[in-house]
């Protein structure tokens, strides 16, 4: 199916229907120029530029048995453009996609992909084409990028809580203590980065991983315990999808309150009982560790 975007209504429609491709990344992209041949002056003048970007994403789609994963490739195709940027400094890659933004004014439309307009078009209109693809498991950009859980009773856990059960879980990782800013929430306790163990094949030293999850703990806020932030920093990276839904599932299992993922709400049991394959999720360590939990008295 081809939609074409040229009014604030279709643009609009664009930017729900894809989320604003929060969380994607444009894989490929091209600008092909055309000039005709004016025979009165023996001149090629321009007519015409267009800009295709190939940007693929995952999402979290609501479907009868539950939530699920979807991995869309699009296909946008911005014609007549006037202007545009496509700037890479070295070191830097401009390809993902936190979200973009958008906006029709004067029968114009205005793209910028990144926040500090490295990658922008002003064009005439624009065309979507997409397919569909069924997501690998839970998706770890596009609404769950950000993941926040508000606790409702409980004592706020400690990191060592954290890499003791990611431990056991199965998903050993390393702590990297985050320096508090200036600037940051007063209730704000600690901070840092969750990083996967390296993998280390037989015979072989391993390479460390980068990225991960960064996890914030605030609290007690409006009236709640504790609440547990977490963001994923190289959303694309497998083992930092693995870790996220590790924790999130971790912090609902054992604490009672309510998860935000993207602008959906839920309970822990809701988050825990629909999967995204719209299989429950397991639940064997459940009683355990929420004994456990009682047992501890995390430090400040």
């Amino acid at each position: 199916m081809k939609y074409r975007i040229k009014t604030g209504e279709e643009l609009a429609w664009l930017l729900g229907h894809a989320h604003a491709f929060q969380g994607g990344q444009v894989t490929d992209l091209h600008v092909r120029k055309q000039r005709l041949y004016d025979e009165s002056t023996g001149r090629h003048v321009p007519a015409g530029t267009t800009i295709t970007a190939i940007i693929r994403y995952d999402l979290a789609i609501q479907g009868d048995a539950g939530l699920y994963a979807l991995t869309r490739v699009a296909k946008l195709t911005m014609v007549g453009a006037t202007d545009f940027s496509i700037f890479e400094q070295e070191g830097a890659d401009c390809s993902d996609i936190g979200t973009i933004h958008a906006e029709a004014s004067g029968g114009r439309l205005r793209f910028w992909f990144d926040p500090h307009g490295e990658l922008y078009v002003i064009c005439d209109e624009a065309t979507l084409e997409e397919i569909s693809v069924p997501g690998a498991g839970r998706p770890s950009r596009t609404g769950m990028t950000e993941w926040t859980f508000q606790a409702s009773a409980g004592t706020r856990p400690t990191v060592k809580w954290l890499l003791d059960h990611l431990d056991r879980t199965g998903v050993p990782c390393t702590w990297q203590a985050g320096k508090r800013s200036p600037g940051a929430h007063q209730t704000l306790r600690w901070e840092g980065r969750l990083v996967p163990a390296p993998y280390r094949p037989r015979g072989s030293q391993g390479q460390p991983r980068s990225g991960g999850v960064l996890v914030q703990a605030y609290g007690p806020l409006d009236g709640y315990a504790f609440v547990i932030a977490l963001r994923a920093a190289s959303p694309q990276d497998s083992a930092t999808g693995r870790l996220f839904v590790a924790l999130a599932n971790l912090l609902a299992r054992n604490f009672p309150g309510m998860c935000l993922t993207g602008d959906q709400v839920m309970d822990g049991a809701e988050w825990l009982g629909q999967g995204l394959d719209g299989q429950p999720s397991p639940r064997g360590a459940s009683d355990q560790e929420q004994e456990e939990t009682r047992r501890m008295q995390p430090a400040e």
